[in-house]
C-alpha cells in the first residue's frame, strides 16, 4: 500500500441468528449494520456451512442498498471460527483454513461463516481476506494443559479476540510493550474467561466453552465431576440434553432463567434473597479464577482487566474491587468492540506491522 492511502475494510462476523458487519476505512467505521436471520430462515439450512451463500447475498445486498461501491475494498476481514488449537495472530484465509471451516470437523458454531464468507467475496474482488484470533488461540503453557485424567487435557477455548485486543490497547494506553506485561483479562459475556497474559502469550486460561472455571449467564463452568457423570448415567437426560445443561441452559440460566445481568441487578435491588445469592455466587467464581490466574503469575501481576458486556455494570465491578482488588489494580474497558478488534488485526499485517500467519 502507498504510505498515505487509506486502506478500505469490510469485516464480517457471524453469530448464531445475526450477522454483524462494518465498513470501515482503516480504523474509522463508515457504517455497521446488524443483519437479523429468523429462526425459520437458519432453519431451512441442515449444517451452518450450508448458510454461507444465503448470508453472503444478505451482505452483499445491504452494501448495494447502502450505495457503497464494493470494487473500492481493499480488504475483508472475518471472524475466525472452530478451527485447530493455532497461535495468536490475523491469518490468510487459505484453502487449508477454508477446508476446516467447511466440514465442521472441530464444531459447528457460526463463526465459521467469517471466514467462508470473507474469501468468497475478496476473491471476487481479487483482494486479500484475513481471521484474526479465533477462539482456539492455543499458546497455554505444558503444565496447564494437564487436567488429572489423561485421556481429557485441558483446553484453550476462550474470548481470545477481545482478551488480546484489550491487552493491546491497555499496552498502548499504558506506553508498554504487550510481551512485557504480566496481565489478568476477564471477558464477562455470555460466556466468562480469565486469562493469565505472560510474555504476549496467554500461558493459561479457563476453558470458557464447557467445562472450566465460573459459571456464567449461560455457561455452567467447572461443576462437581462425579455428580455430572451419575446425572448423564441417570438414564433421564441425552448426551444432547447433558451438553446443552453445561453450555447454553447453565449459570444463570439454570438458577435464574435469564442470562441478562441487568435483570439479576434489578431483582438484587428488590432485596430478592435468592438471585442475590447466586449474584454473590458468581461473583466469588469470577474473583476465584482471577486468584487462580494470580498464582500462574506467581504474583506478579501489572493490571487486571475487565471486559465484555457485563462490565457496563458498575456493581459488578464494585464487588470484583472488593474481593480482588487487592491483587493488582483493576482497569475496565466494557463491551467488546469485535469489529474493531478484527480490523486492526488485519491493519497490522496491511501495514508492515505483524506478519500474516500461515494456517
Amino acid at each position: 500500500m502507498g504510505i498515505n492511502m487509506s486502506i478500505k475494510s469490510l469485516v464480517i462476523n457471524p453469530g448464531s441468528t445475526s450477522t454483524k458487519i462494518g465498513v470501515f476505512e482503516d480504523e474509522t467505521l463508515l457504517f455497521e449494520e446488524t443483519l437479523r436471520h429468523t429462526t425459520e430462515e437458519i432453519a431451512r439450512f441442515a449444517s451452518i456451512a450450508d448458510q454461507k451463500n444465503f448470508r453472503k447475498d444478505i451482505i452483499v445486498g445491504v452494501l448495494k442498498d447502502r450505495s457503497f461501491d464494493i470494487a473500492s475494498l481493499n480488504m475483508v476481514v472475518g471472524r475466525g471460527g472452530l478451527l485447530k488449537p493455532i497461535v495468536s495472530g490475523t491469518y490468510t484465509i487459505n484453502d487449508a483454513l477454508i477446508a476446516d471451516l467447511n466440514s465442521s470437523a472441530r464444531g459447528e458454531h457460526a463463526s465459521n461463516l467469517g471466514g467462508l464468507i470473507a474469501r468468497e467475496i475478496a476473491d471476487s474482488l481479487n483482494i486479500p481476506s484475513y481471521i484474526v484470533d479465533p477462539v482456539v488461540v492455543d499458546e497455554l503453557c505444558p503444565a496447564a494443559r494437564l487436567s488429572g485424567v489423561p485421556e481429557l487435557p485441558r483446553v484453550s477455548i476462550f474470548h481470545a479476540l477481545n482478551q488480546k485486543a484489550i491487552a493491546k490497547r491497555y499496552a498502548r494506553e499504558s506506553g508498554r510493550p504487550y510481551d512485557e506485561l504480566n496481565l489478568i483479562v476477564v471477558h464477562l459475556g455470555g460466556g466468562v474467561s480469565v486469562g493469565a497474559h505472560s510474555g504476549g502469550k496467554v500461558i493459561d486460561v479457563f476453558n470458557a466453552l464447557d467445562g472450566d472455571g465460573a459459571f456464567s449467564p449461560e455457561r455452567a463452568g467447572a461443576v462437581p465431576a462425579g455428580g455430572l457423570i451419575r446425572m448423564c448415567y441417570s438414564g433421564q437426560y441425552s448426551e444432547k440434553e447433558m451438553l446443552k445443561k453445561i453450555t447454553g441452559n447453565g449459570g444463570l440460566n439454570a438458577y435464574l432463567h435469564t442470562n441478562d445481568m441487568r435483570d439479576v441487578e434489578k431483582k438484587v435491588a428488590e432485596g430478592d434473597a435468592e438471585w442475590t445469592l447466586v449474584r454473590e455466587a458468581f461473583m466469588m467464581q469470577v474473583a476465584k479464577d482471577i486468584g487462580s490466574m494470580a498464582c500462574v503469575l506467581k504474583g506478579k501481576i501489572d493490571q487486571i482487566l475487565i471486559t465484555g458486556g457485563i462490565a457496563y455494570n458498575k456493581s459488578v465491578i464494585d464487588s470484583l474491587n472488593e474481593l480482588s482488588g487487592w491483587i493488582a489494580p483493576i482497569t475496565v474497558y466494557p463491551g467488546e468492540d469485535e469489529l474493531l478488534a478484527l480490523v486492526q488485526g488485519a491493519l497490522r499485517v496491511m501495514n508492515g506491522e505483524e506478519e500474516a500467519q500461515v494456517y
